[in-house]
């Protein structure tokens, strides 16, 4: 007879384990379910909106913006198209008519993938929770406010019905560019009625909940588009619409409305956009912001930003550059802090909120030129070494100046002030073109750069906002500071959420470098192309005019402030300005106001002599209308320009040695500092290169 097998005792423990687990947890379930079953009703809740009171001021403490229902129009039930209330709950929250207001088990499921990811990839708010949120608790993600939520979802559902439920969530819900409510948002985003929205603008709307920000289709429409069909493959899936539907609204082009005013009692609404991109970097969405009543303290200057807005309103017009895409950007910030003192993204936010400071990349033209410069005196040239003005060929590609004028043997600061294009290109020749792409790239310069001799006047695409702050590189001794906005965040009750440390500084060029540069740029303003921007103050900065007028450029600081103006077509055509023209005098205009109250501050570097005797050529003596263009215009130096077939030098005079000159600087800086100058990327030997004609 066979022996009998002992049971294993360690598998029966671990089924007992299991049993004890699920009765435990349907024993919470059940406790939680009788508790919130128990809660009472609140009353007159059907009446019930909650009054938004997000406010944004400047630093001194003026009101810019407040977050309130300034697009609001309400909608009863019936007025609200089929399809986009089975689009919302398709979207969020498919079992909206059979739950009681909570779903228990999609919120342990949720705590379980969100802590295997280690982040919230995974929400489990059904639609009466939401609306339990926007009507009485903040958006503070936090175990308290989690488990008042479902306590209010409950008393919600035992107070009114479900479609009363769906109704008041639908029209109070955030749903970006300052609208509440699914009225708002077909009147904003395509000035239609309820009534008369399609499939795919339903789906469109229901899908801006989840992030309004994310998918505001005024700003990223390919990812609004993306989300919109989500939600209509969600429809088909739950058959709330038919396989011919769903494949004619995914086919339909969104057309949006571009006349609405949501920049209404907002005198930076690009500023405010890159408030709330900050604020969500650090952990808020918009509507996180706009809904939970606090109280933002930033970095604005009131005055400055109305003198912003006031100087480009006043010189487009003085230009006669009055149709929409014909449009100006300005950016200003502290080389010393970060600060963002001004922030203009386009002349009307109305018609466009696309940001021509962080988003649109244009050549800048001869404003690239002092990074081929900075560059030449990092390889230990002088400010006074002797240059030739005069015609160059690489390869097949001869550049010329403007006018064909050249003016001979020259100290390298003239040849910046007035702009030479070919001492430009035999600069970039002399040091390498890695070397100018390492110093661009350092000093702030984000967009890709070709390893293309023609960067050297501007052909490659840069942004506002990283060109001033390179530029600010110059104004505080080599330091590259990285911009902010808000300086603090306080609930309605006071509580202070976030408050500005020291923002992000580098150490990224010496400061020999850094007070040769200024010294140099400040030559441009008293003598060159820059004269239109003078403010009568210690200041240094360089124009920029791209091939047929089609960018004009000036980026300028004191030893308080940066400020980068940019004119341009948005379909690319020919501006007609130069960078001497309307930008230097925007920024004049803008800085005489910003500048008040920093004084008349000197840049603390000791005196750097540009005076050297040479030998003038008569074409030299010119006039301010000459200075102002002389050499900033790149017309015709790239585009008639043939493909260079090698990367034969041109006959150079190596520079003389290179005398360092002793600078102090005195700024006050976070503990962080980099110490040390940021090492260059490594050369990279390149074959020989065939020269893009810019577009």
């Amino acid at each position: 007879m066979a022996a009998r097998k002992k049971p294993n005792s360690f598998f029966s423990f671990l089924k007992g384990l299991i049993v004890i687990a699920v009765a435990v947890v349907l024993a919470g379930y059940f406790a939680i379910d009788r508790y919130l079953d128990e809660l009472p009703p609140i009353p007159k809740l059907d009446t019930y909106k909650r009054t938004v009171v997000t406010q944004v001021f400047s630093s001194d403490g003026r009101l810019i913006k407040t977050f309130q229902a300034y697009k609001y129009e309400h909608a009863s039930f019936d007025e609200i198209p089929k399809y986009l209330k089975d689009a919302i709950i398709s979207t969020e929250d498919k079992n909206f008519y059979t739950h009681k207001g909570y779903d228990i088990w999609g919120i342990a499921r949720s705590i379980i993938v969100n802590t295997l990811n280690k982040r919230a990839s995974q929400g489990a708010s059904t639609i009466t929770q939401q609306l339990a949120r926007v009507l009485f608790l903040s958006n503070e993600k936090t175990f308290d406010r989690k488990i008042k939520e479902l306590q209010l979802a409950a008393r919600i559902e035992k107070t009114i019905p479900k479609d009363k439920i769906l109704e008041m969530y639908l029209n109070n819900v955030y749903l970006g560019a300052g609208s509440y409510g699914v009225g708002a948002a077909a009147s904003t985003y395509f000035n239609k009625k309820l009534s008369q929205l399609t499939l795919a603008e339903c789906a469109l709307i229901a899908g801006l909940p989840q992030a309004p920000s994310a998918y505001n289709p005024y700003k990223y429409l390919a990812k609004a588009e993306k989300r919109r069909n989500k939600v209509l493959k969600r429809m088909y899936i739950m058959n709330t619409i038919t396989k011919k539907e769903y494949e004619a609204a995914l086919k339909e082009k969104t057309v949006l409305k571009r006349s609405d005013a949501v920049s209404i009692a907002n005198i930076a609404p690009y500023f405010i956009d890159y408030v709330l991109k900050e604020l969500e970097d650090l952990g808020y969405k918009e509507e996180d912001i706009t809904q939970g009543g606090y109280k933002i303290t930033t970095t604005l200057d009131y005055d400055a930003q109305i003198a912003a807005n006031e100087a480009i309103r006043k010189n487009l017009a003085a230009w006669k550059l009055t149709k929409p895409k014909q449009n100006a950007a300005l950016f200003s910030f502290s080389p010393i802090n970060g600060a963002i003192y001004a922030y203009v993204g386009g002349k009307d936010y109305s018609y466009s909120q696309y940001d021509r400071v962080t988003q649109a990349v244009r050549p800048p033209g001869s404003s690239f030129k002092p990074f081929v410069y900075a560059a030449a005196i990092e390889s230990g040239m002088k400010p006074t070494d002797m240059v030739e003005d005069s015609p160059v060929t690489i390869g097949n590609w001869s550049p010329h100046n403007y006018g064909s004028r050249y003016r001979g043997v020259m100290p390298l600061y003239k040849a910046l002030a007035i702009s030479s294009n070919v001492v430009a290109v035999k600069l970039i020749q002399q040091v390498g073109i890695d070397a100018v792409i390492d110093m661009a790239k350092s000093l702030g310069i984000t967009t890709k750069l070709k390893k293309d001799y023609t960067i050297s006047l501007g052909s490659n695409g840069v942004r506002l906002y990283d060109m001033a702050i390179a530029y600010g590189t110059f104004a505080n001794g080599g330091y590259r500071v990285y911009p902010y906005s808000v300086e603090k965040l306080e609930t309605e009750r006071g509580q202070v959420k976030y408050l500005a440390k020291h923002t992000r500084i580098e150490k990224v060029l010496d400061e020999n470098t850094a007070g040769i540069m200024t010294a140099m740029l400040k030559k441009v303003i008293t003598a060159g192309t820059g004269k239109g921007a003078d403010i009568g103050k210690p200041m240094g900065g360089k124009t920029g005019t791209t091939n047929d007028n089609k960018d004009a450029w000036f980026i300028g600081f004191t030893p308080d402030i940066v400020t980068g103006v940019f004119i341009g077509n948005d379909d690319n055509r020919s501006i007609g300005l130069t960078g001497g023209s309307a930008p230097a005098r925007i920024w004049k205009d803008m800085m005489t106001v910003a500048t008040k109250r920093f004084g008349s501050t000197e840049f603390n570097y000791p005196e750097i002599d540009l005076n050297v005797n040479y030998q003038t050529n008569a074409n030299e003596e010119e006039s301010q209308e000459d200075a102002e263009q002389e050499g900033d215009l790149e017309q015709n130096n790239v585009t008639n320009a043939e493909r260079i077939n090698s990367q034969s030098q041109q006959a150079y005079v190596p520079p003389q040695s290179f005398k360092s000159i002793p600078v102090q600087l005195n700024i006050q800086l976070s503990d962080k500092i980099m110490n040390s100058k940021k090492k260059p990327e490594q050369e990279v030997k390149i074959p020989p290169i065939q020269l893009q004609e810019q577009r």
